[in-house]
């Protein structure tokens, strides 16, 4: 779970370390109170997995997949969820680095995660189809426009959004980016999109 965790906070212009959820509140009339299980995970994590699981039932033996969202603040990571809803979004990118200063191990084709809005809902399941470790100055214009969602110079801003991510996460251990670190390269299908 940490792993995954760790995975997410550096994907596509980030993931976090853990999993921001906010304690029930009572709101005006005009807005929802957002249901939370005790464990801190938003009932429709549960729910959407059990849907997908009762279409599934291959995979009713297997444990809930991790949740988490993209980037590390609210707009990005709703535009990326919505961006992945969209089929626009398909590839998220990590430092390989980090992936060793944290010992996590790097993602596998198969896993699955439940792609949630910076709120920790819901939004779709997702599948590794592929992971790749490439060099920054190897990254291709095909894979940044998977990751980046848009085909409007998708590798000028990928490596513009990626370089000043790595960049802060780098100067935080005294190191510095350089053209040829590696990046772990993660592609991926919408399995199960949530309900509109």
């Amino acid at each position: 779970m940490k792993q995954l965790t760790i995975v997410l906070f550096l994907i596509v212009i980030s993931c976090k370390n853990e999993q921001k959820v906010q304690n029930e509140k009572e709101m005006d009339s005009d807005t929802q109170t957002i249901a939370k299980t005790e464990n801190g995970i938003d009932k429709s994590v549960y729910e959407m997995w059990n849907d997908y699981v009762e279409s599934n039932p291959e995979f009713k033996d297997q444990e809930i997949p991790e949740s988490d969202f993209f980037h590390n603040n609210r707009n990005d990571a709703n535009r990326l969820a919505e961006l992945t809803l969209k089929g626009k979004k398909k590839a998220s990118s990590g430092l390989l680095s980090l992936y060793k200063q944290y010992k996590v191990d790097l993602p596998k084709v198969g896993t699955k995660q439940i792609l949630t809005d910076f709120d920790g809902r819901a939004q779709a399941i997702i599948e590794n189809t592929r992971v790749d470790t490439i060099p920054f100055n190897e990254i291709s214009a095909e894979y940044a426009e998977m990751d980046m969602g848009t085909d409007t110079q998708p590798l000028e801003k990928w490596k513009k959004a990626h370089w000043d991510f790595f960049e802060s996460f780098l100067k935080e251990n005294g190191k510095q980016p350089t053209e040829e670190m590696l990046v772990v390269c993660v592609r991926f299908k919408t399995i199960w999109p949530k309900k509109q």
